[in-house]
């Protein structure tokens, strides 16, 4: 409380108009999340606030909620340069491959012993003598459960790029880089190198709670999809995963939406206002039993 001059006492907080205290009242504060998603797309259809934005703030929600395991690169798929061959035996691979960044093993996957900056080869041309374990920066390891918010904010506060991720093993189950959790929030970030493959629609992933789980672009033609999870969902009213998945809701999807269908579980796992990009697909018990009798 605070006292005028004339004696009188006020409160110090700022009076507000009835018009505020009625729109208060009307329209009140969101309590949760989900309340604050849906004042954000209402603000989105009123043109408040544009595609790109509403999508980068669900993004940076997500990022809170997934963990490295959602989004690694699995240690099956991982480019790696084993250094206990000759240089020549790897080196046409890097040059394919084309990445910045490689992990560098000594014989057998689980023996990451650090990384090769793919600049570094570049001495390979212009020395006589040329040592990769002298080049090799080290490697960061981190458990497969770690949050990609505490994983963005390690990467800037370390300036790393990569880090290796573990199982509850200390095994190898795959890698993930500062450039895949920010594609989280602002969705794909293509380069020179990037290429959109029909055998990159589908990547298979870690078993999850239920069964086995795959990273599905929506592009993705459903007849492809039922290839090669050996499913057969219908193709009769759309073309793709994305446009099924939508069908299917009756409305665009937003990130983080999951349904049971055909005997499978999906997550929209990265979408924006205008379309879905890419979707996480776990078979149930129910449908694997199926498959197996």
């Amino acid at each position: 409380m605070q006292e005028h001059s004339s004696g009188v006492k006020t409160d110090a907080k700022p009076h507000r108009s009835l018009f505020e205290r009625l729109t208060a009242l009307i329209s009140p504060e969101p309590e949760n999340r989900a309340e604050l998603l849906e004042v954000l797309h209402d603000a989105h259809e009123r043109n408040l606030i544009d595609a790109d934005a509403l999508s980068m703030i669900e993004g940076v929600f997500q990022v809170s909620d997934l963990s490295a395991r959602d989004i690694m690169i699995p240690r099956s798929q991982m480019d790696v340069i084993d250094i206990s061959k000759p240089i020549e035996e790897w080196l046409p691979s890097v040059l394919q491959t084309a990445h910045s960044r490689f992990p560098a093993i000594e014989g057998e996957r689980d023996k990451v012993i650090g990384i090769l900056l793919a600049k570094d080869l570049l001495r390979y041309y212009a020395e006589e003598t040329f040592d990769v374990r002298d080049m090799l920066r080290p490697a960061i390891f981190i458990p497969e459960s770690k949050r990609l918010n505490v994983l963005l904010r390690d990467f800037r506060a370390n300036h790393n790029h990569m880090a290796i991720v573990v199982d509850e093993y200390s095994g190898v189950a795959g890698l993930i880089t500062i450039e895949d959790v920010l594609e989280q929030i602002v969705g794909d970030i293509e380069d020179e190198y990037d290429f959109d493959e029909e055998e990159d629609n589908i990547l298979s992933i870690k078993e999850g709670t239920h069964g086995p789980r795959w990273r599905i672009k929506a592009l993705t033609e459903i007849a492809q999809f039922n290839e090669a999870l050996d499913t057969a969902l219908p193709d009769d009213d759309v073309d793709t995963i994305g446009g099924l998945v939508a069908n299917h809701l009756g409305r665009m999807p937003h990130k983080g939406d999951v349904f049971d269908y055909e005997g499978m579980r999906f997550e929209v796992l990265r979408a924006d206002a205008r379309q879905i990009h890419v979707l996480l697909v776990e078979k149930l018990p129910a449908a694997i039993d199926a498959d197996d009798a």
